[in-house]
């Protein structure tokens, strides 16, 4: 009789890749299933909550919608790792009530080595999440944003950091106006300096230039330090007709906190673009380290997916004669959680300076994994 070449897979090898590949697909069509119903709900209370923050203006059922949909990529990024635990309980209960999970042990499959296709789906829609949907939730969140500023201010308002120093840039009903500075003051007020602001009309065409050395933002306008202005319309000489001021008054609808909160929304911010954004806010003086430890918060999440799915799969992995299922699930749902809230409080210590910014994002999946592991192994042993 021929020999069978070893290296081929025989009739075991072909067996284990059938399952891997049949929990493979029952775990995905899980995580689909429970993702819809998610997010056809997340869609209806979120355009329901447009139509309140609305309710002032008047926009159309399109606008309201799109300013809806806009928000989606944004809330699905952040309910997966919620999506990943209850995917995970879905397929184990499932399998333990048809008693696939016994048939498995049955033909000396353990049951960490089940886990190694839904762990390594994990693994591949966690990449997606950090290469792919990152990205598309930054833009979407960045158009959301400007689209409400315009609704709400009748101008939107932007802040830039390059590395010719910071622009901003308000909106009001009387025109757009433009202000760059080299850097910022330290201290209790948010205030610029070495500052040059273009003021524009309605009409788009701008209508004075302004130098200061310093500008203070108070309430309701921008207090101009050693001002210097610049008519600029038609048929007036901008040098002669300049005038200088020891402090001029600029109205302004930004706020020292919206000014902050744009420069902290993280998600706003595209994976790719987040190394050059920390190197231009730390020239112009700014604070990166929640740019930091968000950027290393972002490529640890597969390995906090998979966190999520082992934690899923340390209570729900047994046969449904022992009972409890319920509590077992809803001890798993509650640890993971806890492991969520944790890694938001480590991100808060990390921010602060309170963590290095690697522990802050890296040490909760891995105690999550190595938490699960070990519930997994004494449940093997037993």
């Amino acid at each position: 009789m021929p020999r069978r070449d070893s290296r081929m897979p025989g009739p075991d090898g072909d067996a284990r890749v059938i399952l891997d590949r049949y929990f493979a697909r029952r775990f995905l069509q899980s995580f689909l299933v429970i993702g819809g119903i998610f997010l056809t709900l997340m869609i209806l209370i979120d355009l329901i909550e447009q139509v309140r923050r609305f309710d002032q203006v008047n926009l159309s059922f399109g606008q309201l919608l799109q300013l809806t949909l806009l928000n989606t990529p944004a809330a699905i990024s952040e309910m997966l790792p919620l999506l990943m635990i209850l995917a995970t309980i879905a397929l184990f209960v499932g399998l333990a009530r048809s008693s696939e999970l016994v048939v498995t042990r049955a033909i000396g499959r353990s049951g960490i080595r089940a886990l190694l296709a839904p762990v390594l789906l994990a693994l591949a829609i966690g990449t997606l999440a950090v290469a792919l949907l990152n990205p598309i939730a930054a833009a979407t969140s960045e158009e959301f944003q400007r689209l409400s500023d315009d609704y709400r201010n009748q101008g939107s308002s932007a802040l830039s950091i390059s590395r010719e120093g910071l622009w901003l840039r308000q909106g009001s009903p009387n025109g757009q106006s433009v202000i760059h500075a080299t850097g910022t003051v330290n201290g209790d007020r948010f205030a610029l300096q070495n500052v040059t602001i273009t003021t524009f009309a309605q009409d788009g065409k701008p209508n004075q230039q302004i130098s200061a050395i310093q500008a203070d933002l108070e309430d309701g306008y921008w207090a101009l330090h050693q001002a210097k202005v610049w008519p600029l319309q038609d048929g007036l000489n901008p040098e002669i007709q300049a005038s200088t001021h020891e402090i001029l008054n600029l109205p302004t609808t930004l706020t020292r906190d919206r000014i902050i909160d744009t420069l902290g929304q993280q998600d706003s911010v595209s994976v790719y673009d987040l190394p050059q954004l920390i190197r231009d806010l730390s020239e112009a003086g700014f604070s990166t380290k929640q740019y930091e430890v968000w950027l290393q918060v972002q490529l640890a999440r597969p390995l906090f997916l998979v966190s999520m799915v082992l934690i899923g799969a340390a209570f729900t992995m047994r046969h449904v004669r022992f009972g409890g299922t319920g509590v077992a699930v809803l001890t798993a749902v509650l640890l993971g959680f806890g492991i969520y809230f944790i890694r938001n409080f480590a991100q808060i210590l990390g921010e602060n300076g309170q963590l290095p910014i690697l522990v802050a994002a890296w040490a909760p999946p891995f105690a999550g994994i190595l938490l699960s592991l070990g519930l997994l192994l004494h449940a093997e042993d037993g």
